[in-house]
């Protein structure tokens, strides 16, 4: 989890901001705030703590973007207009200039699922699979990042 290193003293400004953009009456956006936040800590903690991916990968959760969904929630609301290059510090989210947070949402929610799948189809373990988990993990945490840093941006 080297990757990760670079990224930890903004991440604690970003999980701050976070905090205080749930406090919102719209009970979907909060929900999907809320879990955003928790999912990036579950990549401060695990890399703190030096956690294996598999425990990583159970504690992540996408229940507030599937129930959002369900409800026919506008992700727009989340931050509405693209992502401007200004605002990507990460130079692996460079191809995500011009997309939406409907659309960010989405391919992270779709990360989520397949690395759970992964883990699933060899015996509840990533250990000895032959998929990139670390490059899987570290683009994951990427996209919630450039996630949390759109909704910041004004």
């Amino acid at each position: 989890m080297e990757w990760f290193n670079s990224s930890i003293a903004p991440l604690k400004d970003l999980l701050a901001f976070l905090y205080k953009k749930s406090k919102t009456n719209d009970v979907n956006k909060k929900q999907v705030i809320i879990e955003l936040r928790d999912n990036l800590n579950v990549f401060k903690n695990g890399f703190i703590n030096q956690s294996p991916y598999d425990m990583m990968i159970d504690l992540l959760s996408r229940d507030a973007i599937q129930s959002a969904i369900k409800e026919n929630f506008s992700f727009k609301k989340l931050r509405t207009g693209i992502i401007q290059a200004s605002i990507i510090y990460d130079e692996r989210n460079k191809k995500y200039a011009g997309w939406t947070a409907e659309k960010l949402v989405d391919k992270i929610d779709e990360k989520i699922v397949e690395l759970k799948n992964i883990k699933k189809m060899n015996h509840d373990s990533v250990k000895d699979v032959r998929n990139n988990i670390s490059l899987m993990m570290s683009n994951l945490y990427f996209r919630m990042k450039l996630l949390a840093d759109f909704i910041q941006s004004k």
